[in-house]
């Protein structure tokens, strides 16, 4: 198998365009199944644009919600997005949160930890900084199942190119699985783990609208879309358009699955 592509997460406007107006929408089933009382003390690892952070801030009644991302450029529209929350906000990595022991009642993360290389040590410091009798929770993106967004995309690319698999998110993924997930979390210590589906509409009014965002070349199906030469991007888009379950009125009705878990800090 080769290397994970590498994941060029640099733009938020990009993101935005690409997956951000699907994950607001698994960030509020996400928060419902919580169902978290007001008051907590919240930590977003992996915050992103903000989507779950401006969710936390407007459904939690939090007493105090803080993010981290890696990327500044996710962060500075994270900061736009949440100026008026009071969310904090910090560059820093997964794998080396910088907050003490037992700082928070919820750490949460939204649609990141597939993107970590050392998933259990990111899984081990939001053990470590979520208090006892606290919960860990998070959700990824079901890619090797109902993610139907680039499920179609990379069925279509394989189709025509059988290479094309090695770059799939789905083949180098493997966490994005309840089973998986479980595994990890109960291997850094969470107990009374719980897992579930979420699963969110995901409705293009044309072809184009679902078309577009993979010509932003961020993250690997719009950097593998923009890796072919004319020709090739061209029979891509025609096989897509020609098996998408397109409705009569031209617009396109998937389904985007996340797999959600949480557990509970002894």
């Amino acid at each position: 198998m080769t290397e994970p592509p590498k994941v060029r997460w640099v733009s938020g406007e990009t993101y935005e365009f690409y997956m951000g107006r699907w994950s607001r929408l698994a960030a509020r089933d996400f928060l419902g199944w919580l169902d978290a009382p007001a008051g907590l003390d919240w930590l977003d690892v992996g915050c992103g644009t903000g989507a779950l952070t401006e969710a936390v801030a407007t459904f939690c009644a939090p007493g105090r919600v803080m993010g981290i991302d890696p990327s500044a450029g996710f962060l500075d529209m994270a900061r736009e997005r949440l100026s008026r929350t009071g969310a904090t906000l910090h560059q820093a990595d997964a794998q080396e949160i910088p907050y003490p022991a037992n700082a928070f009642d919820r750490v949460v993360s939204g649609l990141m930890l597939n993107f970590v290389p050392d998933q259990p040590r990111a899984a081990a410091e939001m053990v470590r900084v979520v208090r006892s009798g606290g919960e860990v929770a998070l959700y990824v993106w079901d890619y090797a199942g109902r993610m139907e967004l680039m499920r179609r995309f990379w069925d279509a690319a394989v189709a025509l190119n059988p290479g094309a698999r090695e770059k799939a998110e789905a083949t180098h993924a493997p966490i994005c699985r309840p089973d998986a997930l479980q595994a990890l979390f109960d291997g850094a210590g969470l107990i009374d783990i719980e897992t579930r589906a979420l699963d969110v509409p995901t409705v293009f009014g044309d072809f184009d609208d679902y078309w577009s965002p993979f010509l932003g070349g961020q993250s690997p199906a719009p950097a593998y879309c923009m890796s072919l030469d004319e020709d090739a991007r061209t029979a891509l888009r025609e096989h897509l358009r020609e098996t998408l379950p397109t409705q009569p009125d031209g617009s396109i009705h998937l389904v985007s699955r996340a797999w959600a878990l949480r557990g509970r800090k002894p």
